[in-house]
C-alpha cells in the first residue's frame, strides 16, 4: 500500500509539472500559429490590394497572377471586388460580394474574423482590406478567405504530440518512481516479515537494522522488544516447570500420607475423615494440573505450520470413542474429502479438540450426537463442535471463556471450568478465534477460526 502511495503521490507531481509546463506552451504556441496564418494572408491581401489599385494593365496582369498563384498553392480564396459592387476586369464577381468583409473594406476599414467563411462554405478565416488609390480614394477591395482546417489539424497535432510526450514523461517516471519507492520502502518490508515471522511464534526472529536512520532505530528497538520478550517467556516456561514439580511433589506425598493414615485405623470416623480429605487432595490436584495446562498454554510460544485438520479431528475421534461409546453419544465428521490445512503450533490444535470434546461429551444426554464440522471460508479454516446438551443463555456465553466460570449445567460435575479458557488461549495465540453460539438441536456450537495453510 505505502509503495502505491508514494507512486501515485511522485506520478501527481511530475503530471503536475508537466502539466505547469506543457499547457501553457502548447497554447502559446496555438495562438502562435493563428497569428502567423493571419500575418501570411494579410501580407497577400496587402499585396493584391496594392495591384489593384493601379489602374493599367501590367497591374491587373499581375494581380491575376497572384490570385491564380494564391489559390493554386494554398487551400484559401482570394476575391476581389472594385468600388460600386463591380468585378476586377476579367475576374468573375465573387461570391457573396455583399458580405460583411467587403463592405467594411470597401468603406475603408479592414475587416478580420475566424468563422464561418460563405466563399468556402466552410469555417476559417475571412479577411478583407481596402484598395486606396494615392489620393486616398477607395477604389476597390481584396477579400482573402482561408480554411480552418490546416490550422485546426496542425494545432490539435501540437496537443497529440505534447499529450503522448506527457504519457510517455509519465509511464517512465511510474517506473522510476516505483523502484524507487520500492528501494526506499525495502526496509519496511524487512520489518514486516520479521514481525510476521514474530507473530508465527518464532521469538529468534530479527530484523535487519538497515535503511534510513529512523528505519535502523526501529529496528533496534523491535529486536530489543523481541530479546526482552523471548527472555520473559522463558522465564515463565522456567516457572511453569518448577511450579509443575514443586507443587505435584507435595500433593502426592499428602495423598500417601492419607493413604497410610487409612490403612493404619479401624476407626470408621476417623477413616471418613481421611477419606474426604483424600477427595480434597485429589481434587486440589486436579485444580493445579488445570492451572498448570493453563499457564503452559499462556506462557508456549513456537512457530506455526501446517496441520491436516482432517486428520487431526480423526485421531481425537479414536481417542475419544470409547468415552463416547460408554455415554451411548454418537461422534460425527462433517468435513470435505480432500484434507483441509491450518496454521497452527504443533500439538494445539489436539489441545483444542480434547478440551471442546470433554465438555460436549460431558454434557451431551445418552443417545446424543456430538457433530465436528471442518470447512474453508476464504482465508480461513472453520471448525464446529455442535452438541446435544442444554446450551447456554447469551449472557452465560459471554463468560463462558472466563477461567473458573462454570454454567448451572455444570454445577455438580467435575471440572474447574479451565477447559474453554484454555482453548481461547491457544487459538489466541495461534492467531485464529473462538466464539459461542446455540447450536441447532438446543446444545451449544463452538465456533473456532484459524489462518488457511
Amino acid at each position: 500500500m505505502i509503495v502505491r502511495q508514494l507512486v501515485a503521490t511522485y506520478v501527481l507531481l511530475v503530471a503536475l509539472a508537466i502539466g505547469g509546463f506543457t499547457i501553457p506552451v502548447a497554447v502559446t504556441l496555438t495562438g502562435q500559429l493563428r497569428s502567423d496564418t493571419e500575418s501570411a494572408v494579410r501580407r497577400e491581401a496587402e499585396t493584391g490590394a496594392r495591384l489593384l489599385a493601379v489602374d493599367d494593365d501590367p497591374s491587373r496582369q499581375a494581380l491575376d497572377s497572384l490570385v491564380d498563384a494564391f489559390e493554386r498553392e494554398t487551400p484559401g480564396r482570394m476575391d476581389v471586388l472594385l468600388a460600386g459592387g463591380r468585378p476586377a476586369g476579367p475576374r468573375p464577381m465573387p461570391v457573396a460580394s455583399d458580405d460583411a468583409a467587403f463592405s467594411a473594406a470597401l468603406a475603408g476599414r479592414e475587416w478580420q474574423r475566424w468563422g464561418h467563411a460563405v466563399a468556402l462554405d466552410a469555417e476559417g478565416l475571412v479577411l478583407a482590406v481596402p484598395a486606396q488609390a494615392e489620393n486616398g480614394e477607395v477604389v476597390g477591395a481584396v477579400r482573402i478567405s482561408y480554411p480552418a482546417a490546416p490550422v485546426d489539424t496542425r494545432i490539435r497535432e501540437i496537443w497529440l504530440f505534447r499529450a503522448a510526450l506527457a504519457v510517455a514523461v509519465l509511464i517512465v517516471a511510474a517506473l522510476l518512481g516505483s523502484l524507487l519507492a520500492r528501494r526506499l520502502t525495502r526496509p519496511l518490508r524487512e520489518l514486516n516479515e520479521m514481525a510476521s515471522v514474530l507473530r508465527d511464534g518464532d521469538l529468534t526472529a530479527r530484523a535487519k537494522e538497515s535503511g534510513p536512520a529512523e528505519v535502523r532505530t526501529l529496528a533496534r528497538t523491535l529486536n530489543t522488544a523481541t530479546e526482552t520478550i523471548d527472555a520473559l517467556i522463558r522465564s515463565q516456561r522456567a516457572f511453569v516447570a518448577d511450579a509443575s514439580h514443586q507443587l505435584r511433589t507435595p500433593l502426592t506425598a499428602l495423598r500417601l500420607a492419607l493413604d497410610n493414615i487409612a490403612d493404619g485405623t479401624d476407626d470408621p470416623t476417623t477413616r471418613e475423615d481421611v477419606e474426604r480429605a483424600t477427595a480434597e487432595v485429589v481434587r486440589m490436584t486436579r485444580l493445579v494440573n488445570g492451572l498448570l495446562a493453563l499457564a503452559k498454554a499462556q506462557a508456549q510460544v513456537a512457530p506455526v505450520a501446517r496441520v491436516p485438520v482432517n486428520r487431526v479431528v480423526a485421531e481425537r475421534f479414536e481417542i475419544w470413542r470409547a468415552v463416547a461409546d460408554d455415554r451411548t453419544v454418537e461422534l460425527r465428521l462433517d468435513a470435505p474429502a480432500s484434507d483441509v490445512f491450518a496454521l497452527a503450533t504443533p500439538g494445539h490444535l489436539e489441545q483444542m479438540l480434547d478440551n471442546v470434546l470433554s465438555n460436549a461429551l460431558d454434557f451431551s444426554p445418552g443417545e446424543g450426537v456430538v457433530t465436528v464440522s471442518v470447512h474453508r471460508q476464504d482465508s480461513q479454516v472453520v471448525i464446529t463442535v455442535l452438541d446435544d446438551g442444554p446450551g447456554l443463555s447469551p449472557a452465560q456465553r459471554e463468560r463462558a471463556f472466563d477461567r473458573f466460570w462454570r454454567g448451572p449445567a455444570g454445577q455438580g460435575r467435575s471440572g474447574f471450568g479451565l477447559g474453554l479458557a484454555i482453548v481461547k488461549q491457544l487459538v489466541v495465540d495461534n492467531g485464529g478465534t473462538v466464539d459461542l453460539a446455540a447450536a441447532p438441536s438446543g446444545g451449544a456450537a463452538v465456533r473456532i477460526t484459524l489462518r488457511a495453510a
